[in-house]
Order: structure tokens, then sequence, then C-alpha cells
């Protein structure tokens, strides 16, 4: 598995080199929020994050780089009864930094298509991180200046953590 990151980041980063030659080159910061899907939706419900890339155009419908950032998922309190006894539990929150490749594919104006995958490295104690992909699509606003998107955001380990992300960036 590290080898197959190896090899990404070392491809991305070729391209990275080759693409500043092209006109579009930025770099985006923003927030996300969504709700926890799958596996964990009865443990943890918000998710917050922040979201930072480097982008190269490769061609006038393609951009690639490295992004990473910092996702946090609250935990929540339970409450199970068995036979007249209650327990209640909560659980601690979950936290991610991913570390991954970046593409964005234009087919129209204002309007992008794309993904991130790496590795999204576990902050939280017994959190071990795992492979890391977040399909999106997003639009232009002000004129190219922000974006809003939505993603899909997936870590697999031991179990699948999920999301549904809306985010707001700011492009620089």
């Amino acid at each position: 598995m590290r080898f197959i990151l190896l090899t990404l980041f070392s491809t991305l980063f070729g391209f990275s080199a080759q693409a500043q030659n092209v006109d579009r080159t930025n770099f985006r910061a923003g927030l996300n929020a969504g709700m926890v899907t799958g596996d964990f939706s009865e443990a943890y419900s918000l998710v917050l994050g922040v979201d930072l890339y480097q982008h190269w155009g490769v061609s006038k419908e393609l951009d690639v780089g490295v992004t990473t950032g910092f996702s946090n998922a609250f935990g929540e309190k339970q409450e199970i009864s068995a036979g007249g006894v209650v327990i209640e539990t909560e659980f601690d929150n979950l936290q991610f930094i991913p570390v991954a490749g970046s593409v964005r594919i234009y087919p129209t104006t204002g309007f992008k298509i794309g993904g991130d995958v790496g590795y999204a490295i576990g902050i939280n104690e017994g959190n071990e991180g795992g492979f890391y992909y977040r399909p999106s699509m997003g639009i232009d606003l002000n004129g190219g200046t922000t974006e809003l998107n939505i993603s899909y955001l997936a870590v697999n380990g031991d179990v699948t953590y999920s999301s549904v992300l809306f985010g707001l960036l700011f492009l620089f």
C-alpha cells in the first residue's frame, strides 16, 4: 500500500512540475460540513473540516494537484438497554488528516468534477486511518474566486468511515 501511495505522489508531482507552464495555478482553502453515513452513522453525526489544495493546470479542461486538511466527526452519546439495565456510552471524536493527490476535470466553464485519492492519517487514539478517496463536483461562484461543492468522503481501514459533505472553497 505504501508503494502504491509513493508511486501516486511521484506521478502527481511529476505532472505538477510539467503543469507549471500552463497559466492556471491556484491554491484553494475552505471549510466543509456534513453528515456521517454508513457504519459510523449511529455513533457520529456532524462532520466539520478544513480543506487545502494546490492545483496546477495541465490543460484548459484538467487540473492536477495535492491536498490535505483536517476532518472531525463529533461523537454521540448512546443509550443501550438490555434486561432492564441501561448503559450510556459516549463516543470520542473521530479525526483524520488526508494526504492525497487531486484531479479536477472542467467539462464546461464554471463546473468541475474530480476526486482525491491517498491516505487519511488517523489522529485520535485507536484510529489507524486508511485508504482515502473523495469524489466531488463543484460550481464556481463570484467569477471563479469561490467554489461551492458536494463530495463523498471515505476512509477504508478495518471498517469504512464515510460522510457526505458540502464545502465552500476560496481560490487564491
